[in-house]
């Protein structure tokens, strides 16, 4: 097996067994379907999605249902969760309409992108191999169990351990449709600025991107912080572990696959041009600034 398969292989079984853990502390107290966790399930269900889209995908060597399987897991497990559970409530309601907008937003938004550019050069190197190819579906599966597990868990809470709407639902919600926003006008700012035949090679400094290198992943974490201010109330024991959902999403922006590859990019890019270091300087890389930013515009 060669080094890279070697790799590639330990990263799926490394992943399988987070997910695993994962599903096994965030079950503890949860209810239960014929005996198994509804959060359990949820979890399985996850993976199995990227796995039976994977195989068709690897087969055919095309990344173009990658996204669109991402999101469509979060909005039909999520659905599945509230389904599965006795008595949603207004709190479980709450959250599963949180992280099915969100989700349908994101879908939508990666739809059109790969569907404007016909493809994803991240996965070039990749989708000719099998077991590498097989990773990124995998860790999507992860991605999803993690970053949803706040809010499935409190949604699988058994009725008599869930708390009536209080102070934390009112302030989540109020982040998470503060986070929305940044993150839908962001992207329509990026969008409109891209379509602009006159703005070719050029960088965004405008809008909420000049108060922000990266807004919308600002507006991301504000709105995965806010789902977990909403879950948090109804944790009890190893169900604590839902927090690992706004941890996570948090190091994946700003330190794994979100602003450290647009930042390298970027510098590749424009890096020695004045007008980009400028920028870079006067503007933060994630959190906005409420002051008066100065940079002229080119």
């Amino acid at each position: 097996m060669s080094s890279q398969n070697r790799s590639a292989l330990i990263t799926v079984i490394v992943g399988l067994i987070i997910g695993a853990l994962v599903a096994l502390a965030g079950s503890q107290g949860g209810a239960t379907v014929g005996g198994f966790p509804v959060f359990a399930l949820a979890v399985a269900a996850a993976f199995a999605a990227q796995v039976l889209v994977y195989i068709p995908s690897a087969i055919a060597r095309t990344e173009r249902f990658f996204d669109a399987t991402g999101s469509a897991t979060f909005i039909l497990v999520t659905l599945g969760v509230v389904l599965l559970s006795p008595s949603p409530d207004a709190r479980s309601l709450a959250l599963a309409a949180m992280v099915i907008i969100w989700a349908v937003r994101l879908g939508s938004f990666l739809f059109i992108r790969i569907h404007r550019s016909g493809s994803d050069d991240r996965f070039d190197d990749i989708k000719v191999n099998p077991l590498s190819f097989l990773r990124v579906w995998i860790m999507q599966g992860l991605w999803v169990s993690i970053t949803a597990a706040a809010a499935w868990i409190a949604i699988a809470t058994e009725p008599a351990d869930r708390v009536s709407f209080d102070v934390f639902a009112g302030v989540g919600i109020a982040l998470w449709i503060i986070g929305m926003l940044f993150e839908v006008v962001a992207d329509l700012q990026k969008n409109a600025f891209k379509a602009d035949p006159a703005n070719k090679g050029r960088f965004i400094r405008t809008g909420l991107w000049s108060r922000s290198r990266h807004p919308n992943y600002f507006g991301e974490i504000l709105a995965w912080v806010g789902v977990a201010i909403v879950a948090a109330p109804v944790f009890d024991g190893w169900q604590w572990i839902g927090l690992l959902s706004p941890v996570f999403v948090i190091l994946l922006l700003t330190r794994v696959s979100g602003i450290p590859l647009l930042e390298k990019k970027a510098d590749k890019r424009w890096g020695g041009d004045a007008d980009y270091e400028a920028y870079k300087t006067a503007t933060p890389v994630l959190v906005p600034t409420l002051g008066r930013v100065t940079v002229a515009a080119r």
